[in-house]
């Protein structure tokens, strides 16, 4: 089964090694038609500390790294 990959950007890295990437989606709204923008934040692990607050990453499924981190950074 392939993995998922998600796009966002990072809005902290105060963590070691992990990176919390806010990704937001549109979807329709089923009831007034409208697109509605929905976000959620992900923990990511970042090995090098090299992404900053404000870098636009892809992150992508891997096996439970700590009690919140499922994620890892694939690339900038």
């Amino acid at each position: 089964m392939p993995k998922r990959i998600l796009q966002g950007s990072v809005v902290s890295d105060k963590g070691n090694k992990t990176v919390i990437v806010l990704v937001e989606r549109k979807i329709k709204h089923p009831l007034y038609n409208k697109i509605v923008r929905r976000s959620k934040r992900y923990a990511a692990h970042d090995e090098n500390n090299t992404y900053k607050v404000g870098d636009a990453v892809k992150i992508v499924e891997s096996k439970p790294i700590s009690k919140t981190k499922r994620w890892a950074v694939l690339e900038g």
